[in-house]
């Protein structure tokens, strides 16, 4: 379902035969024994990439739990695999998130923040958006003092293909609020994702 509340469209075979046509043009026999279920394999996965292409991840946020907590809540080393979208190919890696609840110390749970992670990675995307938009949903639904979002991932498009660089790892941040402006802040949040 869409954000807007429509039917999300997933054509698979659509899909499956866009595979076929591939093939086709590489040079390849999509009826030959080792591709001939390689088409409907493909647009299973493209479907299950993508699943949340038409969701509001920070949906997940809105659950609460009135806790009078005021220090900061981080869940680090949250996995993630995604799809370039200038390639179609994984990204993968790890999400490292942080808040400091506001004044009224109202926390969510743990695993939502995983779902957060989890809801921008399942669709088409590039990792300095994906970064920006974990920020922006924690900050809209839990208006806290302080929002951190880490993410260090490997690129398969300059693994195996362009520059070739497997292990090179990209880092983005978005950094809100206290630990923006307090760099104490920002260094104590730094140094339990290292540690």
């Amino acid at each position: 379902m869409a954000a807007d509340g429509t039917k999300r469209t997933y054509d698979l075979e659509r899909v499956e035969q866009a595979v076929k046509e591939l093939l086709s043009a590489i040079g390849e026999d999509p009826s030959r024994d080792g591709l001939r279920d390689t088409p409907q394999r493909v647009a299973k996965m493209f479907l299950e990439m993508t699943s949340e292409l038409f969701s509001d991840p920070g949906e997940h946020l809105d659950k609460v739990f009135d806790e009078s907590h005021g220090e900061m809540v981080m869940v680090k080393d949250i996995t993630f695999t995604s799809l370039c979208e200038h390639h179609l190919v994984p990204f993968f890696g790890k999400a490292h998130v942080a808040y400091i609840p506001n004044n009224t110390g109202r926390i969510t749970g743990l695993s939502k923040l995983a779902r957060l992670v989890e809801g921008y990675a399942r669709r088409l995307q590039v990792q300095e958006r994906m970064t920006t938009q974990i920020a922006q949903a924690i900050e809209a639904r839990l208006h806290p003092i302080g929002t951190l979002v880490v993410i260090e991932a490997e690129h398969m498009c300059m693994s195996m293909r362009g520059i070739k660089k497997p292990g090179a790892i990209t880092v983005t941040s978005a950094v809100r609020g206290v630990f923006e402006t307090d760099i104490s802040s920002r260094q104590e949040a730094m140094a339990f994702i290292r540690g």
